[in-house]
């Protein structure tokens, strides 16, 4: 028997099978993204979301969306372990607008020895309020545009709470742009300079953010794996933070993100996790 009339007919059908497979996974994107763009009124583009430096709002927010975060990380910091856990709120009010309060905590735990009095105290770092507009949204090149401010009265840890109460204000205004190409590459640039003013030494200083994200979102879902690049410029300093990450569905309205940190030119921090649950009521 002739091996290429057996092997013939197995090939045509697994080349079926694939191209079938491919059609059905275009289907599942082109009516989830429909579901998101198409559907409803102003127009919107689906874009996937980083977990760690995340967005106030979705670009294109409309209004009446809400939603509630919940983050908790640990960073490795040489000599003592750092611990992070956010609570925050972001709705639209109107159409585009976004609007966010957060309250960031950080806790600080000794590591080898290390006497409890040279470590920072643990602290409720801010009150952080935040303002983001999408001035630009284009379905077509599947392209959006925002800027925004946040504001940040810094707090005084809980050795001297209180004196002051407020210690300083961070003044962060940010530009954002994000594009999809195709259905299931995500990009984004979100970039700002950060202006920390301290009242006690009247000093001023200042620093500049570049992240930059890169995601690929699986077929008819939310669920997304991708990379974040978070870089600091700092006069003549330099340090940038690898954030690989993934998003999945646990219910109809809460996901979980699960982020890891790789420093790669900081001196005093060494890898670090970070996970946020994310509800939509």
């Amino acid at each position: 028997m002739n091996i290429k009339n057996i092997l013939m007919p197995i090939l045509l059908l697994a080349s079926y099978t694939s191209t079938i497979a491919q059609i059905d996974d275009a289907k599942k994107d082109s009516l989830y993204i429909q579901e998101v763009e198409d559907y409803q009124e102003p127009g919107k583009v689906l874009h996937a979301e980083p977990l760690y430096i995340d967005l106030i709002r979705d670009l294109g927010a409309r209004k009446g969306e809400k939603e509630w975060n919940v983050g908790l990380g640990l960073t490795d910091n040489l000599s003592f372990d750092s611990y992070e856990m956010l609570v925050e709120y972001e709705w639209a009010p109107v159409d585009r607008l976004g609007l966010e309060v957060e309250l960031p905590f950080t806790f600080y735990s000794p590591l080898n020895g290390t006497a409890k009095d040279s470590i920072p105290s643990n602290k409720l770092n801010s009150l952080k309020a935040a303002v983001q507009w999408s001035f630009f949204v284009n379905e077509r090149i599947a392209t959006s545009m925002a800027v925004g401010y946040i504001n940040e009265f810094e707090l005084s840890d809980f050795r001297s709470f209180g004196n002051p109460f407020i210690s300083g204000n961070i003044y962060n205004p940010f530009f954002i742009v994000a594009k999809r190409w195709g259905n299931n590459i995500h990009s984004l640039i979100y970039t700002g300079p950060m202006i920390e003013r301290n009242f006690q030494t009247n000093k001023t200083h200042s620093t500049y953010d570049i992240n930059t994200s890169f995601h690929y979102m699986i077929s008819g879902t939310r669920n997304f794996i991708g990379v974040e690049f978070n870089k600091t410029l700092d006069n003549d300093d330099f340090d940038m933070t690898i954030r690989p990450q993934m998003r999945l569905g646990i219910a109809e309205n809460l996901l979980i993100g699960i982020v890891a940190g790789i420093p790669v030119s900081r001196e005093n921090e060494r890898v670090s996790s970070f996970i946020r649950l994310i509800w939509e009521p």
